[in-house]
């Protein structure tokens, strides 16, 4: 049997925690939990009372029943049901708070982003350097290197 070796186990353990993207991954986790209490109290708080206003505050309550007869509620209910309402909430949930997310951070973040940059450009000068595709700089070499062969060369 191979013996594990736990001085290496322990060096790569240690590799992979202090690589950038883990560390990165740790503070996006939590900055996403506490920007999910804003999410949700603005969703909660502004939009939710405007779908209750224009149609029904929840949505739970609306099943079809696929096998009668369906009666009752929770516990006692007999029959078999179909939540599609429940289902049906969750998906506007879902659709309503990743508009938020989108609205409130992700386009003005980009728009942000993008006139920093556009700054960064204007203040450095730099300008946009027409990339050149190997095949370009294939066909000059080739063309350097005809150019030395020909037989009209005066440095012979």
């Amino acid at each position: 049997m191979s013996e594990i070796k736990m001085p290496g186990v322990l060096q790569g353990f240690k590799a992979f925690l202090m690589r950038g993207n883990v560390v990165d991954l740790a503070v996006a986790v939590v900055i996403g939990a506490a920007f999910t209490g804003i999410v949700n109290s603005v969703v909660k708080g502004v939009i939710s009372p405007v779908v209750g206003a224009l149609g029904t505050k929840s949505l739970d309550g609306y099943s079809s029943c696929l096998k009668g007869p369906c009666t009752g509620t929770g516990a006692g209910a007999t029959g078999v049901r179909i939540l599609w309402g429940s289902v049906l909430g969750a998906t506007l949930n879902f659709v309503i708070t990743a508009a938020v997310v989108y609205f409130l951070m992700v386009l003005p973040m980009s728009k942000f982003l993008a006139r920093q940059e556009a700054r960064r450009k204007a203040k450095h000068g730099t300008k946009d350097v027409s990339e050149v595709t190997e095949l370009e700089v294939l066909e000059e070499i080739r063309d350097a290197l005809v150019a030395q062969r020909s037989p009209n060369r005066t440095d012979a």
